[in-house]
């Protein structure tokens, strides 16, 4: 199907694997105060439209930076994004930058963030809605909110426990402290760390590799592993049992079945 049409990002697709690539440079990705919100719900929609054409999305930054996150210029003026009283500043991060969560929560395929440089509070938030992070050795990892008197408002103090746990969350989140690409893969926020010319490659070698396999069952999948973490288990097991009888009366099955025979 068309991919869609964006604005501040570009979308290439090679097999079954989309890279999302951030192309504001001159704002250090920023999120608020260019289209990057719009491209990104855009592209995490089409990805599940797209159904068996597209099973891995990678998302990279053009540039120094990952995605430098909300535009501190218009927070400064109280402006864009961050203008108006309570009530108009709440609706216009609901309106806004809560998106991405959201649209990305729901993607249905593998998602790996290829974390070419920083990745500043909304944009350290971006990376970890990932599924994967790989970061290059430039990457750096901030939950800087509360250095500029603000709190997560896109869902970071709920992403990043989940990922490394409360304790070592709540210091990087109370402290803003930025992290280097060494220090983020010691904690679980990077699973691995490569050179900067081996980053693309290596989150293409590990799109490859989850894109060879079955769609259907990958998506299932995907979905499974999200709905473990807030389901007791035999609810759990009752719905594997349905997705494995879907699996099951699927062509591909019989088609992976047949290829592991004739090995």
């Amino acid at each position: 199907m068309d991919a869609p049409v964006l604005t501040d990002a570009t979308l290439a697709v090679d097999g079954r694997v989309a890279t999302l690539t951030f192309e504001r440079n001159d704002v250090r990705n920023a999120l608020t105060g260019t289209a990057l919100i719009d491209d990104i719900v855009a592209v995490a929609q089409w990805a599940n439209r797209a159904d068996e054409a597209i099973s891995v999305l990678v998302m990279t930054g053009a540039g120094s930076a990952f995605s430098a996150g909300g535009n501190v210029k218009d927070m400064a003026e109280r402006g864009g994004d961050f203008a108006g009283d309570v009530a108009e500043c709440a609706q216009r991060y609901r309106d806004g930058i809560q998106r991405i969560p959201l649209a990305l929560q729901a993607v249905e395929v593998p998602i790996i963030a290829a974390v070419n440089g920083p990745a500043i509070g909304a944009g350290c938030d971006l990376a970890n809605m990932a599924d994967i992070r790989i970061a290059s050795t430039r990457a750096k990892f901030g939950e800087t909110f509360l250095n500029l008197g603000i709190i997560p408002g896109d869902g970071g103090a709920w992403l990043m426990q989940r990922l490394i746990g409360y304790q070592r969350a709540f210091e990087l989140t109370l402290s803003g402290r930025v992290i280097d690409a060494a220090e983020a893969l010691q904690y679980g926020i990077a699973m691995e760390v490569v050179e900067p010319d081996q980053l693309l490659p290596r989150a293409h070698q590990l799109a490859a590799r989850f894109a060879a396999q079955p769609p259907k069952a990958l998506r299932l999948t995907k979905r499974l592993m999200k709905m473990a973490q807030r389901m007791e288990l035999k609810d759990f097991l009752d719905l594997c049992a349905v997705f494995q009888g879907m699996c099951h009366n699927e062509p591909e099955h019989l088609d992976a079945v047949r290829r592991f025979l004739e090995k």
